[in-house]
């Protein structure tokens, strides 16, 4: 199973950008699907989610109304919309996925993905 993160860059503050996440080896359809971000000197945390077939969502507070995680099936693709960007965001970005077997209230607390991209930068300037 891979997960190829891509989309990152420089960008400045207030601009928007589209990370990708497509996987092979594995159909996301029914998994759980999420971006990590961890910048420097922090630890990772969860930025959003996707729960299994796409019933429910969950954001990190300080991006609630401005990230938008969707899933294309067709593509096995999982994408995160960011816009208004701020410099707090900079950090490097990863996608991953949980079985079908994991419940929300596991995922929530970022535990349970098994299954891990890696990561693609984001930098954004003030």
């Amino acid at each position: 199973v891979q997960l190829q993160a891509s989309g990152g860059g420089l960008v400045q503050a207030g601009a928007s950008l589209r990370l990708s996440c497509a996987a092979s080896g594995r159909t996301l359809r029914r998994d759980t699907t999420a971006w990590f971000r961890q910048a420097p000197g922090k630890e990772r945390e969860l930025v959003a989610l996707l729960f299994r077939s796409g019933g429910s969502t969950y954001y990190e507070d300080s991006v609630k109304g401005r990230f938008t995680i969707s899933r294309d099936n067709a593509k096995n693709t999982v994408y995160l919309q960011m816009s208004s960007l701020k410099s707090d965001d900079t950090a490097i970005y990863y996608c991953a996925a949980a079985p079908q077997s994991a419940i929300w209230s596991t995922v929530v607390q970022g535990l349970g993905f098994i299954y891990w991209g890696r990561g693609t930068q984001v930098t954004v300037s003030s």
